[in-house]
């Protein structure tokens, strides 16, 4: 069985880096953000269409890979951080972002590390930061999916998200299981 993690989070919090950093580490793959792609190709001003487009493209880059993985696949995001991304860009979640396959375990970056600029990364300053790490949590937490909160610098970051993907075991009913409880 293949345990499928994402990297969940606000830009510029190391999802890429640390992405496949881990698939090196457990002898895996990795799945690249295709928003990124998008917004190179097509600019950052999105619209629903732009958004409905990335999440469907992430999803079937992570379907397409599942079978390609060594006991675990690691996302550099998936539908349900496009979602956060549709709540800041155009102020409501598009239903289908909601809907697409879900990954058994879920790291949230945490914005604890300094923003760093480039062409593509729109929301660096604090207090719209904040809101947009706020969001994804959210987004999480209305998803109901099972999730551990990573923080740190980036060697820490990259412990804490070894360990949690050593010890995550998903049971045979995922329901009613809270991650969160067991990492604090």
């Amino acid at each position: 069985m293949t345990i499928s993690v994402v990297l969940h989070g606000v830009e510029s919090t190391g999802k890429s880096v640390l992405a496949e950093r881990l698939a090196g580490h457990f002898g895996t793959i990795w799945v690249p953000e295709y928003g990124r792609t998008h917004a190179e190709i097509h600019g950052v001003a999105m619209d629903e269409a732009d958004l409905l487009l990335i999440g469907r493209t992430q999803a079937a880059m992570i379907a397409a890979a599942m079978p390609r993985a060594n006991r675990f696949l690691f996302a550099d995001t998936d539908s349900l951080m496009t979602a956060a991304w549709a709540q800041m860009m155009i102020g409501h979640v598009p239903k289908d972002l909601m809907t697409y396959q879900r990954a058994d375990l879920y790291l949230l970056l945490e914005p604890d590390v300094a923003w760093v600029p480039d062409a593509l990364r729109i929301y660096g300053d604090d207090p719209v930061r904040a809101r947009f790490a706020d969001i994804s949590r959210a987004v999480l937490e209305q998803a109901g999916v099972h999730w551990a909160s990573i923080g740190g610098d980036w060697d820490a970051r990259f412990a804490q998200a070894v360990t949690i993907v050593e010890n995550f075991a998903p049971p045979k009913s995922l329901q009613g299981f809270d991650l969160r409880r067991e990492n604090e």
